[in-house]
């Protein structure tokens, strides 16, 4: 045997470790990992959030991009017309908006108010930045001819200075607006219609004794307008509470709005005060900026209704300057106006938050502008607003007549599709389409066809029953889920079904519109103020102890909105049904008890602690008076103290939705002075007198 072999020498090793820092603890966290291998070691709950994350910011970066190029189309699309057109415009300079002060008292004799200066003008904070100024319009037009307004246009001041080269105005949302040279009367270059004769000014009827009622009516608003005139006297609204006034355009709203109501209720004293104020103090050469809905229903609306009733020339000639100060909203690539425009400036914009309208403020504007152009025979308001009715008339995004509330004032869109009302944003959409034509005289038939197409969406979408008491409201529809809020604003509805029905339009309209009134009813008296909040929900199923109506406490306020009085005269007039009446001094009471300040102790939805819209007293108090005082002797309807003869059941010309009046075709020959609160023609002065053939 051999012996085994010896064995291997022995060799030494040297480990040597090189760190950083670092130890090595045989840890596996110290080894690198790929960021595939750490994606796959998230939880899914991890993942699916990062990746929801990473969608929404691709979707709001394709948001912005849109936005944007929008933005730019829109610079484009105005630079090209800018090359073509070339308007001459005089002498603009740029011009710093000075700040609202702090609330105070108004002078309390009205005739003791500073002239407004043009170059002053107080302004809201919230305004926006500075704009450009044109120049100012001629003189206010006293008592001459309209040939010598004319000529004194004709020759206007340019402040200029030499050498300052024309300039064209760029809007600070992007989109360049040329400032309106139609800031005068209309042009006689163009081609207009034959503009119908100026009426000589009216005087008011005698006013006969009041009974219990119609005294109320006046008591509250004289008490209203007391208040105003002591301590807002000029200015758009009043805050009751620290007896002091708040600005929104500078021009008087609750004065203007207030006018065609004194006139109804026979007060002479104070019409003839206010417009005093018109013919002196009001004048649109201001740097402010005006939205176009809220301006052309309250202001526009309001002068009109005030030169039909009274025939003095004064409001027309106010309303005709101020109507073609808010043209230049119109000039957009796809004809839907934008939201504001600078009275003063001509600069037109959107909203600070989006590019977009509501479909409710672009739709709602026709009725005014249709009669300016009857009135003055200047064609160009009925176009602006009929390019935008047609428009809309075309568009998809619809669900059997019902539209969305948003469009887009570059691309002419439906934007937030799949959202359908009839509340905010949308009601007055409906209420004008039936309206439209009936000023039209009946013979403009696409609007009709929408109209009865979307009532009919109306039943198939929105209509449902609550319980236990299978109340009949109109609910709203997102993206194909119902739900049962109705906004107070909806109570326009039983009053456009009615006044439709007056018109020829199905019977089945009409209980319709008696099943919502007494909804609308409801809402008011189901309330311990006996006033309806702005919102309410509706319980779709029976449980025990739960009424029909709930309302959320964000929403327990009332606004003093005049839809609910307003069908109640519809309703009345139409049926004849005293109960309508009734309801409609109910209210009135409630108002009278609840939302004066001295008022204790306030409710939740009382009017807003401190403040008071200005339609208040323009609205609220000019519908009761025909609602709960009306009478009716040997088949007429008479009221407003003697003012007007009114036609049973004869609603023929529309009101506003801002309560103010509008001719109709039919009455626009031979009977311009109308009386629209009321709802029928009438002879000036007369009670009870020789009613005018229906229309």
């Amino acid at each position: 045997m051999y012996p085994p072999p010896p064995p291997p020498p022995h060799r030494d090793f040297i480990s040597v470790t090189l760190s950083f820092g670092e130890s090595y603890d045989n840890s596996k966290s110290w080894r690198r990992r790929s960021c595939w291998r750490k994606w796959k070691q998230l939880s899914r709950l991890q993942r699916n959030m990062i990746l929801f994350l990473l969608a929404f910011l691709l979707f709001c970066g394709l948001l912005f991009y849109i936005n944007l190029a929008d933005h730019w189309k829109a610079l484009a699309f105005r630079l090209e017309e800018e090359q073509k057109m070339r308007p001459e415009i005089a002498g603009l300079k740029p011009a710093i908006p000075p700040v609202l002060p702090a609330p105070q008292k108004a002078d309390t004799d009205p005739e003791n108010l500073p002239e407004i200066s043009s170059q002053k003008t107080q302004r809201h904070v919230q305004r926006g930045p500075p704009h450009l100024q044109i120049r100012p319009p001629s003189q206010d037009l006293k008592d001459g001819t309209r040939e010598e307004a004319t000529k004194r246009q004709e020759a206007p001041v340019d402040p200029r200075p030499e050498g300052d080269p024309q300039r064209t105005v760029i809007s600070w949302r992007g989109a360049v607006i040329e400032p309106e040279q139609g800031t005068e009367l209309p042009s006689r270059r163009a081609e207009v219609p034959t503009k119908p004769p100026l009426p000589p000014a009216r005087t008011q009827g005698t006013p006969v004794h009041p009974n219990y009622r119609q005294k109320g009516v006046i008591d509250v608003f004289l008490h209203a307008w007391k208040g105003y005139r002591k301590f807002a006297w000029g200015h758009d609204e009043l805050k009751p509470v620290s007896r002091s006034f708040s600005e929104w355009f500078g021009l008087g709203l609750t004065l203007i709005d207030a006018l065609d109501t004194m006139w109804i209720l026979g007060l002479r004293k104070e019409f003839e005060e206010a417009r005093k104020w018109v013919s002196k103090k009001l004048h649109f050469e201001k740097d402010v900026d005006v939205n176009l809905f809220e301006s052309t229903i309250r202001i526009l609306g309001g002068l009109l209704s005030a030169y039909h009733l009274s025939g003095d020339s004064l409001f027309l000639r106010k309303a005709e300057d101020f109507g073609n100060r808010l043209m230049p909203a119109f000039r957009t690539p796809s004809k839907i106006p934008y939201s504001d425009v600078n009275i003063g400036t001509g600069v037109a914009h959107p909203p600070r938050w989006t590019s977009d309208s509501t479909v409710a403020e672009v739709t709602s504007i026709q009725l005014e502008f249709r009669e300016l152009s009857r009135l003055t025979g200047d064609k160009k308001f009925q176009e602006a607003v009929e390019k935008v009715t047609q428009h809309i008339h075309g568009l998809s995004g619809k669900k059997d007549g019902l539209v969305p509330m948003f469009i887009n004032t570059h691309s002419g869109l439906f934007t937030h599709l799949g959202v359908f009302t009839l509340g905010a944003r949308a009601d007055s959409y409906y209420e004008y389409l039936l309206k439209q034509w009936i000023q039209g005289g009946k013979q403009e038939t696409q609007l009709l066809e929408d109209y009865v197409e979307a009532i009919e969406g109306v039943r198939t979408h929105l209509l449902r029953h609550s319980e236990p008491s299978k109340l009949t409201f109109v609910g709203e529809l997102a993206h194909g889920r119902f739900s049962a809020k109705m906004d107070h604003l909806v109570c326009f509805l039983p009053g456009t079904l009615a006044l439709g029905v007056y018109h020829g339009l199905p019977a089945s309209h009409m209980e319709l519109a008696q099943e919502l009134m007494e909804t609308c009813y409801q809402m008011n008296r189901q309330m311990e103020t006996g006033l309806s909040p702005e919102i309410v929900h509706f319980n779709l199923y029976p449980q025990p102890g739960r009424r029909d109506v709930e309302v959320k406490p964000a929403d327990r306020h009332n606004l003093l909105r005049p839809e609910t009085v307003e069908s109640l005269f519809y309703l009345y007039r139409v049926t004849g049904d005293r109960k309508y009446q009734d309801w409609g001094w109910e209210i009135l009471q409630s108002f009278s008890r609840f939302t004066r300040v001295s008022a204790c102790p306030r409710p939740a939805w009382s009017w807003p602690p401190g403040h008071r819209h200005g339609w208040a007293v323009g609205l609220r108090l000019a519908l009761p008076l025909v609602v709960a005082v009306a009478w009716v002797r040997e088949g007429r309807a008479c009221c407003s103290l003697g003012v007007a003869t009114l036609q049973l059941g004869g609603p023929g010309i529309p009101i506003l939705t801002e309560l103010h009046g509008c001719g109709t075709q039919s009455t626009w020959r031979g009977w311009a002075p109308l009386i629209f609160i009321s709802q029928g023609l009438s002879r000036e002065g007369l009670c009870c007198g020789p009613s005018i053939p229906p229309i």
